[in-house]
């Protein structure tokens, strides 16, 4: 199967979406936001972390959309270690984001307790949250942003590489604007 074309888009209501329309939403919302001053957050664990890294870089350096990825690792291991792993994002949202900014929360499970906590923290401070999930078709993370990406996969290079290729899209189409 086309992993890209088994792509499952939803708004926040649960409505599907068709994936180009996602995207363009996305866009639609970045170039909004920017002009505004708000800025973009990724988090992720593992390769959905290095993806997350990625992505804040190139909307810094090509784009020149404030950006940044918490993977800081003494932001990591001093949160983790003093109020809980599953807080390591959630805390700095709380105390660097602000409303109108843009979550883009990114878990092959969709299950990740400190990604969920993450989206949460953002919807309570007035960010957008854009979800990238995979594994389970039931997975909290599909419900919880504004625009959900679902990658029907259980193999974690498949749903990873989906979320690097739609982040991607995003980045080279606001890159020609």
């Amino acid at each position: 199967m086309n992993l890209l074309s088994g792509i499952e888009t939803t708004d926040s209501t649960g409505r599907k979406l068709d994936l180009h329309k996602g995207i363009f939403q996305v866009i639609g919302l970045i170039a909004r936001q920017s002009k505004k001053g708000n800025k973009v957050i990724f988090v992720g664990n593992g390769g959905s972390a290095s993806i997350a890294s990625h992505m804040s870089t190139d909307f810094l350096k090509n784009l020149k959309v404030p950006s940044l990825a918490f993977s800081d690792v003494s932001l990591v291991t001093c949160v983790s270690n003093d109020l809980g792993y599953e807080n390591v994002f959630s805390v700095p949202i709380e105390r660097l984001a602000k409303k109108g900014d843009i979550l883009f929360a990114i878990s092959s499970s969709g299950k990740s307790k400190n990604i969920l906590n993450a989206a949460s923290s953002a919807r309570k401070k007035g960010c957008f949250v854009i979800g990238f999930s995979g594994f389970s078709s039931r997975n909290p993370l599909r419900r919880a942003g504004s625009i959900n990406f679902y990658a029907p996969s259980f193999s974690y290079g498949a749903v990873e590489i989906a979320h690097l290729a739609i982040c991607h899209a995003i980045v080279d189409a606001l890159y020609k604007k």
